[in-house]
């Protein structure tokens, strides 16, 4: 007997052996049914061995307790005792499946079923799997029979006898001979409808790519012929009733459960397309609709059920358009961006435990491996695997895929595939999900013999794992790229240039023989330099082809590393910053506009980094202006000044732009801005604090170079239109008053020449030809316009407004702002024209009637020819300047009366109009919707093309490459041209009824 407080040698021998309720394991192998071996060590030994101890003893005990009689029970002890083989595949099963540990204490004779060990049932294939299944003859023998068969496919999967990827083929195996009887079961039932028909099933999935799950959808496409004689319509009627019936037989739970269920969705048109299709029917259905995932998933086709021949028939067909999917319009974008929405769809929660879905996951192997198949197995037929480990394995072999990649591929990809069969096994439902149990965790880790500390080291090897898949996935497509040039040492297979031709075109490169001497010229070589553009260079790749012009993006990174490759921060940059090397893909490949600021100027590219250069964030006003004058006052002339003050705004101009890139894309990390009016805002803002903190520097060094510390005459710089506004875009001229004030004692004349060469120097010194874009000052705004003096003081503004100014003027003036020079005379110029652009009492009929007329004038004569109206983003209906005159007739009817009103910028100003209740809430969203769609499309315009424009680019690559900054995926150009003309239309619609008062 045990001493109180002292455990028993059992209980340690236990604990020693994994048991982790070591107190209920000494009761059960004190039961009646174990006594004979109670003592056994070699007992102890097995159940230590299983993936749970506690479990197997458990269901052990339980096979004993249902055995029909002690002579039965003295059988199975006896047999356990005496063989090795069996009783390792009996407590395996126990130890790993608690299903199936049920199905044993259901049916106490199927445990024989393990007893057998000839060199056939090492591997069986269909034909013993169909001699398993044989006699039954309706659904519930049929489930017993299968799972009679899955139990030594499972005692052959934990024992080790077969890996992963023989188990996986001998469950769908398995399988295909499940699909076979339940038709058969389905023939004898309506044997009118068998004679009259002839059906082929189509394995699709993992089943036809022969690597199934324990526990999967099987799916399948059905092929129907009429047999000799018979009617088509009544054949095909006759084989819906046929397929139905088996998908049924499968499917359906009885009192012995399900199979699993039969899913046809992958079949044409999916849930909404008819069951069965004729070949003909469905070969129209390819060549005419089908999308690119519909030919990948025809990748795994096996004819495996039915009438075998039809099948072959059928792949036979399809075989050609499924190798020529690849020469799809935005093939390879098409494949990732379902791959992207398959992660997307996953429950924020379950997105960590995903084995399958999640990112690092099965999917992402399958996907790339697939990818590959398509792009390369038209040429290759070696390449022509439904199976993944196969399909890997051959695309090694080719060169299609490095070695080392493969094999750690290889390696992830069944490790992955050991953990999803066996969270499956266990209770044999259909789960992809990484339990949160640490008990569950245990048994999973040591099922893959993970002993020491189970739960740490299976998390420490998924972990690792995945972060392989993740690191490899997508640099499998885009490695062979580099191998195929770099010119490295021999003996690794390599593509031919034929095939890195064929994947340049899939990615999307229109001139795949000039990127491919460009991916040379960067990887070329045995110096560190060329090992990091290697390193680099595949994850790069992936990016470029993300955008609308891969081309581009790869030549301009050429460019940019020949400038800066001897420039030991540039390539450190790219590889250890986060952020930099994605930001710079997205930029070099968006467009003109960003590059060619770029290109001016590279050592800016450490803007895109994480670290200390300030990243993407835009200065302040106050910071640019204190940068712009400190460099001013360092320079020698006014020409070296404006040079340094022009020089700081191209590099502000491409921080502006480079977060305007990636704020729109996305990064892998960080998901596109959703706020559209954010993204516009922030450009409007921070090029209108650039341009004036610009026309400040420019000021002082103009004053400085001419007449020393102060000019004659007092000056301020009044911004109009969008620069008053705050709402610059990247092609806009800064629209400007000039105002000045003569000192005191100072001649009206002498100060009126002061401040015109002052304004004519300014303009000069920033339009000089340079590596930097010149910032062009436009005074029409002025009085008299272009007629008027280009500079005018302040009383003789009071005396020209008090007397001459129009309406039109006091509409633009709701704009004017101060934004350098003398701040007193700048406020007192507002002060002045406050009363014109906020009159008491608002604006006289005839006024308002006055500005309707110009606004219909202007829509009528300044529209381009042959421009469409309904897509121009400043004339057209519902475009800038609809919403900018509604909003501005709400600002001279009731700025005097409201203060919110007040405001140069127009989204604050609509914003304030709807607060005091001049509009409703749904008309100012839809107001506001347009002017900011209106305002993304010339941003847009002007980062694509590189010159401004009001209307969306003819070109294709443009118009996509504006899609893209707008959210719209490749193909999808139609719907962002179609999506402007609505919201247009919207808004006109308001334009209508506010401003024209229909």
């Amino acid at each position: 007997m045990t001493a109180p407080g002292r455990r028993s040698s059992t209980f340690t021998r236990l604990l020693r052996h994994g048991f982790t309720d070591p107190s209920a394991a000494e009761r059960l192998l004190d039961s009646v049914e174990l006594a004979p071996m109670r003592n056994d060590p070699v007992l102890l030994e097995a159940l230590g061995a299983t993936a749970d101890p506690d479990l197997a003893l458990h269901g052990l005990v339980r096979l004993l307790e249902v055995q029909p009689g002690p002579l039965a029970q003295r059988e199975l002890l006896d047999t356990v005792i005496a063989a090795k083989p069996l009783r390792d595949r009996l407590l395996g099963v126990l130890g790993a499946s608690a299903a199936l540990a049920d199905h044993l204490a259901r049916h106490p004779k199927d445990w024989q079923a393990l007893v057998t060990y000839e060199p056939r049932d090492l591997h069986p294939g269909v034909a013993e799997f169909e001699r398993g299944l044989a006699e039954a003859g309706d659904p519930v023998a049929l489930r017993v029979a299968y799972r009679r068969c899955l139990l030594s496919i499972a005692a052959r999967d934990v024992c080790g006898t077969t890996d992963v990827a023989e188990t996986a083929a001998e469950l769908a195996d398995l399988a295909t001979a499940t699909l076979r009887a339940a038709l058969a079961i389905a023939r004898a039932a309506a044997p009118d409808d068998a004679a009259s028909c002839r059906l082929a099933v189509i394995a699709m999935g993992k089943c036809g790519g022969h690597e199934l799950n324990y526990v999967s959808d099987v799916d399948v496409i059905f092929v129907g012929e009429a047999a000799e004689g018979a009617d088509e319509g009544k054949a095909l009627r006759s084989a819906t009733k046929l397929a139905s019936h088996m998908m049924r037989i499968c499917s359906e739970t009885t009192v012995e459960g399900s199979i699993w269920p039969v899913d046809a969705n992958l079949r044409p048109e999916g849930r909404n397309g008819p069951l069965v299709r004729t070949l003909s029917s469905h070969l129209a259905y390819y060549q005419r609709w089908a999308k690119t995932w519909e030919f990948q998933a025809l990748l795994k086709a096996r004819p495996v059920a039915g009438d075998i021949e039809l099948g072959d028939e059928y792949v036979t067909a399809l075989e050609p358009l499924v190798w020529k999917a690849a020469e799809r319009e935005n093939f390879v974008p098409d494949v990732q961006k379902m791959r992207r929405r398959v992660v997307e769809n996953i429950p924020v929660a379950e997105v960590d435990r995903e084995l399958k879905l999640g990112p690092g996951g099965l999917r992402d192997v399958e996907f790339a491996v697939q990818l590959l198949q398509l792009v390369h197995g038209r040429a290759d037929a070696s390449l022509r695997s439904g199976t993944t480990l196969d399909a890997l394995q051959a695309l090694a072999a080719g060169g299609y895929v490095g070695r080392a990649d493969a094999v750690q591929l290889d390696s992830a990809y069944r490790f992955l595939r050991t953990m999803e069969h066996r969270i499956q096994l266990y209770r044999l439902r259909r789960t992809h999900l990484v339990p949160n149990d640490e008990a569950d965790q245990r048994r999973i880790g040591r099922s893959l013999g993970l002993r020491t500390d189970p739960v740490a080291e299976l998390n420490r090897e998924w972990k690792r794992h995945s972060s392989v898949v993740r690191r490899l996935h997508e640099k499998l497509f885009y490695r062979p790229l580099l191998d195929a040039v770099a010119q490295l040492a021999p003996g690794e297979a390599r593509l031919s240039p034929e095939a890195a031709r064929e994947r340049m075109v899939a990615l999307g490169y229109a001139d795949p023989a000039s990127a491919l001497r460009h991916l040379e010229a960067l990887a070329s070589g045995v110096s560190r330099k060329a090992a990091i553009q290697r390193t680099l260079l595949p994850v790069l790749l992936g990016w470029f082809a993300d955008s609308a012009d891969p081309d581009a993006g790869l030549l301009n990174f050429r460019k940019v590393s020949d400038a800066l490759g001897k420039t030991p921060w540039y390539l450190r940059l790219l590889r250890d910053e986060g952020a930099a090397a994605e930001n710079l893909a997205r930029v070099l490949s968006a467009g003109r506009l960003a590059p060619d600021l770029l290109m001016r100027a590279p050592e800016a590219v450490a803007l895109l980094g994480d670290g200390d250069g300030g990243g993407l964030v835009p200065r302040s006003h106050a910071h640019l202006e204190q940068e712009i004058l400190a460099a001013v006052g360092r320079a020698g002339g006014a020409v070296q000044a404006v040079t340094a003050a022009r020089g700081v705004r191209r590099r502000e101009l491409f921080r502006t732009a480079a977060a305007d890139i990636v704020g729109s894309y996305g990064t892998e990390t960080q998901p596109a801005e959703a706020d559209q009016g954010a993204l516009v805002d922030r450009v409007g803002g921070a090029i209108s604090d650039l341009t004036a903190a610009t026309l400040a520097g420019t000021l002082r060094a103009v004053v400085r170079e001419g007449w020393g510390e102060e000019l004659p005459t007092r000056f301020a710089i009044i911004g109009m239109g969008r620069f008053g506004g705050h709402e610059l875009g990247y092609g806009s001229d800064a629209d400007v008053l000039f105002v000045h004030e003569p000192r005191e004692g100072v001649e009206e004349r002498v100060a009126a020449d002061a401040a015109n060469k002052v304004v004519s120097e300014m303009r000069r010194l920033l339009q000089i030809p340079s590596a930097d874009p010149p910032l062009l000052i436009d005074a029409d705004l002025r009085p008299e316009g272009k007629s008027g003096p280009l500079v005018r003081s302040l009383k003789s503004y009071e005396a020209y407004y008090r007397r001459w100014s129009l309406v039109w003027e006091s509409q633009a003036l709701l704009r004017a702002e101060v934004v350098a020079g003398d701040e007193d005379l700048g406020r007192r110029f507002i002060e002045l024209i406050d009363p014109l652009r906020y009159p008491a009492e608002g604006l006289g009929d005839d006024a308002v009637r006055e500005i309707r007329r110009l606004k219909a004038r202007m829509e009528s004569e300044r529209m381009p020819r042959g421009a469409d109206p309904k897509l121009h983003t400043k004339l057209g209906p519902g475009g800038l300047s609809d919403v900018e005159w509604t909003v501005q007739l709400f600002q001279l009817h009731q700025g005097w009366a409201e203060p919110g009103l007040r405001t140069t910028r127009t989204r604050e100003a609509l914003a304030a109009a709807c607060a005091a209740g001049l509009i409703s809430g749904e008309d100012a969203a839809t107001l506001d919707e347009a002017w900011v769609l209106a305002t993304r499309v010339r941003n847009a315009v002007m980062l694509v093309r590189g010159r401004a424009g009001d209307t969306f680019p003819s070109h294709g690559r443009e118009l996509a490459a504006v899609g893209r900054y707008l959210g719209y995926g490749p193909g999808h150009v139609g719907d962002m041209l179609d999506a402007y003309r609505r919201t247009a239309r919207r808004a006109r619609g308001v334009v209508e009824e506010l401003f024209y008062g229909a």
